[in-house]
């Protein structure tokens, strides 16, 4: 099997294919320049795989959350190459996908939502396979929800705009933060996989991301405050 991947969802583009298991991955720091980068990573990437696109067997994608305009441009990539190649499509949670980079086994995933808010969720890996301990939410650092036991890993932005409220959030349960940590289209590939596999896929016209949020800017009285 073959699937195609694309994570678009922070300053960071990323593109992967995966082959019967095997990921190959560009990723690029771009800023918001993602429209103007995406789909030439993903030619070079095929490219150099030698495998065109008509030839995936499916295509996954970052549904979000995270930037309103990435998680839109990865929805409407994947939904195009989608019906181009007639296949289905899978859509994986930014912040699962932040959990499996990080190659923990007990991660609590956080986003920075500006305005003060987090993107958060936590999932822990049994067996290879991932249970969502929190449900991705929207949130507060000081009001993160709380998850039982020790050895959790912090990943994401979210701890790099607000390591003292998350840490005193979670105390002792933390072993470590990496806060540079970012959700990988190589990540979303291989949840995707599994996706794909139980038969979880939609048809492109069905495949919607997750924002967790309407509201993308504090008004100025907001701002003042």
């Amino acid at each position: 099997m073959k699937l195609l991947a694309v994570e678009t969802s922070t300053e960071y583009c990323s593109v992967a294919l995966w082959q019967d298991g095997t990921v190959s991955e560009r990723c690029e720091l771009v800023g918001q320049k993602h429209s103007e980068v995406l789909m030439a990573m993903l030619d070079a990437l095929l490219k150099e795989a030698g495998v065109a696109v008509r030839q995936v067997d499916g295509i996954a994608f970052g549904k979000g959350p995270g930037s309103f305009t990435g998680v839109r441009i990865a929805c409407g990539v994947a939904q195009g190459l989608a019906l181009g190649a007639d296949v289905k499509v899978v859509g994986i949670c930014t912040l699962q996908a932040l959990a499996e980079a990080c190659g923990r086994d007990r991660v609590i995933a956080a986003l920075d939502a500006r305005m003060g808010e987090l993107y958060l969720a936590a999932y822990e890996k049994c067996d290879g396979v991932w249970t969502e301990v929190v449900a991705p939410c929207l949130c507060k650092a000081g009001d993160a929800p709380a998850v039982a036991g020790e050895n959790w890993f912090g990943a994401g932005s979210g701890f790099a705009v607000n390591d003292a409220a998350l840490s005193a959030r979670y105390a002792e349960q933390l072993a470590g933060v990496d806060a540079q940590a970012v959700p990988q289209a190589g990540a979303v590939a291989r949840l995707a996989a599994a996706e794909f596999a139980q038969g979880n896929a939609v048809d492109a016209a069905q495949a919607l991301p997750l924002y967790l949020r309407d509201k993308v800017a504090l008004k100025t009285s907001e701002r003042a405050a």
